[in-house]
């Protein structure tokens, strides 16, 4: 007889494979739910971003309030703050009397420029004056002698007149007494009368006469002082043909030959003050605005710091700059040389409480009026309005407050976009 299997068969019961199936299930349910829970904000933000950038290309400042100085860092070079250039006062050949590098004192001769044209006017206008001198003198004799002739005249005419009433004066008693005619006596008051006449007119004459040749006299004088300008004017000039130093110096740099023919106005030579240094440096142009004559500055010179002040701030905008020049607050160094380089910082503005960030590429990328924020792991795009900016900080005036978090890289990588996705 063959036996089948029931005698190996073991009856089992489904009950507790069924209710670990059971938990199996809602484990993985509830990891799933657990894992979407995870993932969803991540899911959203990258849904809601417009771009995803890396944020380990970035940099991130937090925006703080506290002191602002707004400031501004360029190197400068030292000059001379007095290095005038001499020119030629007159067109001619001029012979130099230093070279480059010489040291000279004020009013030493430096050049002589031969002008043989200038020499020979200012002959010239010396005779004119001798003989304007000579006229003059002839002219103030003729007056005298003028004037003592008519005073003569006038003298006659009072002898004459004085006759005539001594004249009339016999000829009235002789007539009371009856010795000689009314015809006679009518004669000699006709005589008086005429003589009256004379002397009046030779007083007026000899007044007028005295009055005409002070005026011609006057006028001569003037002539001759004219002249006298005018000859002053010209020795002027030929005391320029020798170029003397204005200042106590080095000779800078000669620009002609020895013996070269000269134009008017053609440069010579160039003298330096060594006694005063100033710190020439060109400014970005968006500085400009900022900039104003009487400013603190800092100039850096070795391992020193040294105070000045701006003095001069050119009005024209070359190549993306503007020109300024500093000057030390009290004595310069004593080792300073024309022509080295040193660092200068100039403080624009300073304030006691201000909202500011961290300098970065952000505020040259968007012009100073956009940002980024940082809001849960995605940047915004967010309109800013800034104030002054230093070397390290940048004011901000409108759109952030005190603790937001904000790109301060460059935002080219961003475009336009609106958000963007910050990947870690």
């Amino acid at each position: 007889m063959i036996r089948d299997t029931s005698a190996q068969d073991v009856v089992l019961d489904p009950a507790p494979a069924q209710k670990r199936r059971r938990r199996l299930v809602l484990g993985g349910i509830a990891a799933a739910a657990l894992c979407v829970a995870a993932v969803s904000p991540a899911l959203t933000r990258w849904s809601s971003a417009d771009l995803s950038v890396d944020g380990r290309q970035l940099r991130f400042a937090t925006v703080t309030r506290g002191r602002f100085v707004s400031d501004v860092s360029v190197q400068g070079q030292v000059v001379a703050a007095v290095s005038p250039t001499l020119y030629a006062p007159t067109s001619g050949t001029v012979t130099t009397q230093v070279n480059a590098g010489d040291t000279v004192s004020r009013d030493q001769p430096l050049a002589v420029v031969d002008a043989p044209d200038l020499l020979s006017e200012l002959e010239r206008e010396r005779a004119t004056l001798a003989s304007l001198q000579s006229v003059h003198e002839r002219r103030r004799i003729e007056a005298k002698a003028a004037n003592a002739s008519n005073q003569q005249t006038v003298d006659l005419a009072l002898v004459t007149l004085n006759a005539a009433r001594r004249e009339l004066d016999r000829y009235r008693d002789a007539f009371q007494r009856g010795l000689v005619s009314q015809q006679d006596r009518d004669r000699r008051e006709d005589q008086l009368a005429e003589a009256e006449v004379r002397h009046a007119h030779a007083v007026q004459d000899a007044r007028m006469q005295a009055e005409k040749l002070s005026f011609e006299v006057r006028t001569s004088e003037l002539d001759v002082e004219r002249q006298r300008g005018v000859v002053a004017n010209v020795q002027r000039r030929v005391d320029e043909l020798t170029v003397r130093s204005p200042v106590n110096g080095i000779v800078g740099s000669v620009a002609v030959q020895q013996r070269a023919a000269v134009d008017a106005s053609a440069p010579l030579l160039t003298v330096v003050d060594l006694s005063v240094f100033e710190i020439e440096l060109a400014v970005p142009e968006s500085y400009a605005d900022d900039l104003a004559i009487g400013m603190p500055a800092e100039i850096s010179y070795g391992s020193a710091k040294y105070a000045g002040s701006v003095t001069s701030i050119s009005p024209e905008v070359r190549n993306g700059q503007v020109v300024g020049r500093v000057r030390f607050a009290q004595d310069a160094p004593a080792d300073l040389r024309q022509n080295q380089r040193v660092s200068v910082r100039i403080v624009l503005d300073e304030k006691a409480d201000a909202l500011l960030v961290d300098r970065g590429a952000f505020y040259e990328s968007g012009g100073g009026r956009i940002a980024y924020r940082i809001e849960g792991g995605v940047a915004r795009r967010t309109p800013i309005a800034t104030g002054a900016t230093s070397i390290a900080s940048v004011e901000i005036a409108q759109g952030l407050r005190e603790g937001d978090r904000i790109v301060i890289s460059s935002l080219e990588p961003f475009g336009r976009a609106e958000t963007v996705l910050i990947r870690n």
